[in-house]
């Protein structure tokens, strides 16, 4: 796999070097109600589910979105690693990533104000199968950490527009 993975990034880094239109990507999900705290999110031809604990309000069939976001950062990690493994020439034979996450419940119930919604910190651990030496795993990580999406979307303000879209609107529109 890591000569695939090695032709597949110089290939993909050559052609984006020689048409940065081609650079831009555009990712959607859409998400739509199934009883109460209860969703389904369609992303391209998937369907994902996602709840809430029942201590938080849902009925526990499924992840709840910050378990999906570290999800989301995990798997982002372990597929970015295997990418730059490979380009680098760095013995990868595995890899993976344990995340947890602290959030303090008062944000997201508005129990107090200046308490932030989301993470306050989140904590984890990469584990490598490989006969790289230390020094080419801290380089590798290095790469890694400087191009991972889903990290840079943690580190990183994101300009985010929500616009409301009233019932009213959607009747009009149908």
């Amino acid at each position: 796999m890591s000569n695939k993975l090695k032709e597949l990034f110089a290939n993909t880094q050559s052609a984006l070097a020689n048409s940065p239109g081609q650079a831009v990507a555009t990712f959607s999900a859409e998400s739509h109600g199934h009883g109460g705290l209860y969703r389904k999110v369609k992303i391209r031809d998937f369907t994902v589910e996602v709840d809430e604990p029942a201590a938080l309000g849902g009925t526990d069939r499924a992840p709840n979105p910050v378990e999906y976001a570290l999800a989301a950062l995990a798997t982002c990690q372990e597929i970015t690693y295997w990418l730059h493994a490979a380009a680098l020439g760095i013995p990868l034979t595995d890899v993976s990533v344990k995340l947890e996450g602290t959030i303090d419940l008062r944000g997201f119930f508005a129990a107090a104000p200046g308490v932030r919604p989301g993470f306050k910190e989140i904590r984890g651990t990469v584990q490598f199968d490989s006969t790289a030496s230390a020094d080419e795993l801290r380089r590798l990580k290095q790469v890694v950490d400087a191009h991972c999406p889903v990290l840079d979307l943690f580190r990183n303000p994101t300009p985010i527009a929500l616009e409301l879209f009233e019932a009213a609107e959607a009747k009009r529109a149908a």
